[in-house]
C-alpha cells in the first residue's frame, strides 16, 4: 500500500483516467445483458428427478407443458362457440418455436382432461422447442397468439411464471435504484457535512455497478447466469462501493485534520483503511466462492455476480478515490455548510460512542449476557424453519399468473405437470402388468394424488403420470412427491420426476451442500483474519459473531415469512423460506458481518500495536469506527431496503433480511457485544505463536476535548 500510495500521489490523473476507462470498458459487455441472463437454472442436473425427466423426454418427448392457456367461454356462449377462434389464433404460432403442435381441448383425444368440471373452461397445452432458457425466452412470442380477443385467457405454466417474475425483477431493480441512490446521496451529505465529499462514494458506486454488470455480461457468454444476478450486482456493487468510499474518505479527512500533508494523509489512509478495504473485499469474495459448491446454475451465477461486484467496488475504491483525493486535497471539504462540519459531527459522534463504550467497559459481562440472550431469543424460531423454493406464491395475491396457477390445479389437475413415475424391475427387465397395476393402485391411494395413468412401457421401464391436487412446485406438491417416493413394492423400484420433484430435489441439494459452503467460508475467513489481525482468538470470535448475527436474522425471517407473523402487514404469502435466497443471504450477511468486524478490530489492533492495553484499544477502536460503521450500515439499509417495496416475495425476503441483519450486526453485535467480549478476553485477544512485537504506530487522539484526553 505504501508503494501504491506513492504511485497515486505521483500520477493521480493517469490512475484516475485508467480506472474510469477500465470500468466503462467493462460496462460495454453489459450491452444486451437482459437478453443473455436466464430465468432457469434452479434444478440439480444430477438429481433423480432431472434424470427421469431427461429419460422420459428422450422416449416420449417433453411431458411438462411450458405454457398452459385457460380459456373461459363468455356468458351465453359455449366452448364449442369459441373453439374456432382459439384454433385459428394458436395456428399463427411459428412452428419453429414449438416442439409439437399445440394441444387444445378442441383438437385433442384427451378432451376430458382439458375441460373444467362445469364445462365453461378449456385448456391449451404448449410445448416449446429448445433448452430451458430458450423455452422461457420465446414465451412472449407464443403468448401473443394464445390470447384470443373476446375470450378471457389466463396463461400459466413454468415459462409464464418465469417470465412474469423476471420482468417484475427488472422493474424492481430500476425502482430500487431510483429510490436508493438519491436517499444515499442525502445521507452521505449529512455524514460528511458537505457535497463534494458525499459525491465521491456515489461516483465510485455508480462506476462499480456499471463495471460489475459488464463483468456479469462477460461471464454470461461462457456459462448460464441468472436474472437475479443483476439484482445482486446492483445491490452489492452500489452498497459496498459506497461503504468502502465512506471508510476511505473519512480516514483521509481524519488524517488531514490531524495536520498531515496530502501525500502523508493519503499514504496513511491507504495503509490503514485501504488495507482493510482490501482484506474486506477478499473476505467477501471468499464468502461468495462458497456458492460454487452448489449444482444449481442460479446459485453459482449469484456467486459470479457478487464476486464481480465486490472486486470492482474494492478496485475502484482504491484507485478512483485516492486519485481524486490527491487532486482535491483539502478541497474535499468544499460546499459544506460550515468549515468544520465534518470535524464537528465526528467529535459529537465520538463523545456519544465514548459514553456508550465506557458503559460497556464498566459491565462487560452483563452486556455480553444480555445481548447474547436477546440474539438467542431472536434466533429461536429458526428451530422450526422449513425450506422450499420459488413458486407461484412469489407473486402477489391477485396476480394474473398466480391466479391461473391455482385455478389450473383446482380444475385441470391432469393438465398440470404433476409427477412422472418410472417403474422398473429391481433385477432388471420390463415390469409385468401385475406390477404396473399394483403401482397404479398404490399411487392412486397416496393422499393428494388425483389420478395415476400409465403412459405405456419403453425399454425397461413403465411410465406413469400422476395428477396432483396441488400447484406444481408448491410445498403441498413437494409433500405429495415425498409420499410417492416412500412407496415400496416387492420386485420393483420407483423413480419420480416432474416439476415438483425437481423443486424438492433442488432443496435437498442445497441442504446437502450447505455444510460444505459453510466450511469453505469459515476456513478461508479464519485464515484471512489471522493474517490481518495476527491473532488466533480474534478470528474465531469474528466467525462466531457472524453466525450469531445469521441465526438471529433467520430467526426473525422465519417468524415473519414461514410462520406468517406480520405477513398481512408486509403483504407477503407465508410459506417455507426459499433455499436459494437463504444461501444468498448467508453469503452476504456472513461477508458483511466479518466486513464490519474487520473495520472495527483493525482499529483496535492498530491501537494495541501502538502500545495501548486491551481496554484502551477497545475504546479507541470502537469510538473511532462507530460513526462510520453506523453510517455504512444505514446506507446499506437504504440500498437493500428499497427491495422491500417489490411485490415479489423473494425480493422482499432479500431486502428485509438484509435490513434486519444490518441493524442487528451494526448495533447489538459490533458496538456492544464485540467490545464487551474483547474486554472480557483481555490479553488472550492478542495471543499468537508467531506475533511480532508492537509496531511504533502512534495512537490517534479521539477528539480534542477534556473528555477525550481523559479517555
Amino acid at each position: 500500500m505504501n508503494t501504491w500510495a506513492r504511485l497515486v500521489v505521483s500520477w493521480p490523473k493517469t490512475v484516475l483516467a485508467a480506472a474510469i476507462l477500465f470500468a466503462l470498458a467493462c460496462g460495454l459487455f453489459a450491452t444486451g445483458l437482459a437478453d443473455k441472463v436466464s430465468a432457469a437454472g434452479f434444478s440439480d442436473p444430477a438429481s433423480e428427478s432431472s434424470e427421469v425427466d431427461r429419460w422420459v423426454t428422450e422416449q416420449l418427448g417433453p411431458q411438462n407443458p411450458d405454457i398452459l392457456a385457460i380459456y373461459t367461454a363468455p356468458e351465453g356462449q359455449t366452448l364449442a362457440d369459441i373453439g374456432p377462434r382459439v384454433l385459428e389464433s394458436v395456428q399463427r404460432i411459428d412452428p419453429a418455436l414449438l416442439d409439437r403442435p399445440v394441444e387444445t381441448y378442441w383438437n385433442s383425444t384427451r378432451q376430458q382432461y382439458l375441460r373444467s368440471p362445469d364445462g365453461r373452461q378449456a385448456v391449451a397445452a404448449v410445448f416449446a422447442a429448445g433448452d430451458d432458457n430458450r423455452r422461457i425466452a420465446v414465451y412472449p412470442d407464443i403468448a401473443e397468439h394464445l390470447r384470443v380477443p373476446g375470450v378471457e385467457t389466463q396463461l400459466t405454466g413454468y415459462s409464464a411464471l418465469a417470465d412474469t417474475i423476471s420482468n417484475q425483477s427488472r422493474r424492481d431493480l430500476v425502482i430500487a435504484e431510483s429510490i436508493s441512490i438519491p436517499l444515499t446521496a442525502i445521507v452521505l451529505v449529512l455524514v460528511f457535512g458537505g457535497v463534494v465529499a458525499a459525491l465521491l462514494p456515489v461516483l465510485v458506486g455508480t462506476l462499480a455497478v456499471i463495471g460489475a454488470l459488464g463483468a456479469v455480461g462477460l461471464i454470461a457468454r461462457f456459462t448460464e447466469v441468472s436474472i437475479f444476478a443483476m439484482n445482486v450486482v446492483s445491490l452489492l456493487g452500489l452498497g459496498l462501493a459506497i461503504d468502502y468510499g465512506l471508510f476511505v474518505v473519512s480516514r483521509f479527512r481524519e488524517e488531514l485534520a490531524a495536520g498531515r500533508t496530502v501525500p502523508e494523509a493519503l499514504t496513511r489512509t491507504l495503509t490503514t483503511a485501504g488495507r482493510t478495504v482490501l482484506f474486506s473485499a477478499l473476505l467477501l469474495m471468499c464468502a461468495f466462492a462458497g456458492t460454487f459448491v452448489f449444482p444449481q446454475a442460479v446459485l453459482r451465477s449469484l456467486g459470479f455476480g457478487a464476486m464481480a461486484a465486490v472486486a470492482l467496488a474494492a478496485l475502484l475504491s482504491l484507485t478512483v478515490l485516492p486519485a481524486i483525493l490527491v487532486l482535491l486535497g483539502p478541497r474535499v471539504g468544499k460546499w459544506s455548510w460550515r468549515a468544520d462540519a465534518f470535524e464537528h459531527a465526528e467529535a459529537r459522534a465520538q463523545r456519544f460512542w465514548g459514553r456508550v463504550v465506557t458503559a460497556v467497559m464498566r459491565r462487560p459481562g452483563t452486556v455480553a449476557i444480555a445481548v447474547g440472550a436477546l440474539l438467542l431469543v431472536l434466533a429461536a424460531p429458526l428451530t422450526s424453519v422449513r425450506l422450499g423454493d420459488i413458486d407461484h406464491t412469489a407473486l402477489p395475491a391477485g396476480n394474473e399468473t398466480r391466479v391461473a396457477v391455482e385455478e389450473l390445479a383446482a380444475n385441470f389437475p391432469a393438465a398440470n405437470s404433476g409427477a412422472t413415475v418410472l417403474l422398473r424391475e429391481t433385477g432388471g427387465g420390463t415390469p409385468t402388468p401385475a406390477h404396473i397395476s399394483a403401482a397404479l393402485r398404490e399411487l392412486s391411494a397416496v393422499p393428494g394424488v388425483r389420478q395415476a395413468l400409465s403412459l405405456g412401457t419403453r425399454e425397461d421401464a413403465a411410465i406413469i403420470h400422476t395428477a396432483l391436487a396441488a400447484p406444481d412446485r408448491s410445498p403441498a406438491a413437494q409433500d405429495i412427491v415425498k409420499s410417492i417416493r416412500e412407496i415400496r413394492l416387492d420386485g420393483t423400484e420407483l423413480q419420480v420426476g416432474g416439476e415438483s420433484a425437481v423443486t424438492a430435489d433442488s432443496v435437498t441439494a442445497v441442504l446437502s451442500k450447505l455444510p460444505l459452503m459453510l466450511v469453505v467460508m469459515v476456513s478461508v475467513t479464519l485464515l484471512m483474519l489471522a493474517l490481518a489481525f495476527r491473532s488466533v482468538v480474534l478470528p474465531v470470535k469474528a466467525v462466531l459473531m457472524a453466525f450469531l448475527s445469521l441465526a438471529a436474522t433467520f430467526g426473525v425471517l422465519t417468524w415473519i415469512f414461514d410462520q406468517g407473523h406480520l405477513a398481512d402487514a408486509l403483504r407477503v404469502s407465508p410459506g417455507p423460506l426459499s433455499a436459494g435466497m437463504l444461501v444468498l443471504i448467508i453469503a452476504v450477511v456472513f461477508g458483511l458481518s466479518t466486513d464490519y468486524e474487520v473495520f472495527l478490530l483493525s482499529r483496535m489492533v492498530e491501537a494495541h500495536d501502538a502500545g495501548a492495553d486491551t481496554e484502551e484499544a477497545v475504546r479507541v477502536g470502537t469510538v473511532q469506527t462507530a460513526r462510520v460503521i453506523t453510517a455504512a450500515a444505514t446506507l446499506l439499509v437504504l440500498i437493500t431496503g428499497a427491495f422491500t417495496i417489490s411485490p415479489l416475495t423473494p425480493m422482499r425476503f432479500l431486502g428485509l433480511g438484509m435490513v434486519i441483519a444490518l441493524v442487528i450486526d451494526a448495533t447489538l453485535v459490533r458496538m456492544l457485544l464485540v467490545p464487551a467480549l474483547v474486554k472480557l478476553m483481555g490479553p488472550a485477544n492478542w495471543w499468537t505463536p508467531f506475533r511480532p512485537g508492537p509496531r511504533s504506530t502512534e495512537v490517534q487522539p479521539l477528539v480534542k476535548t477534556e473528555e477525550s484526553r481523559a479517555v
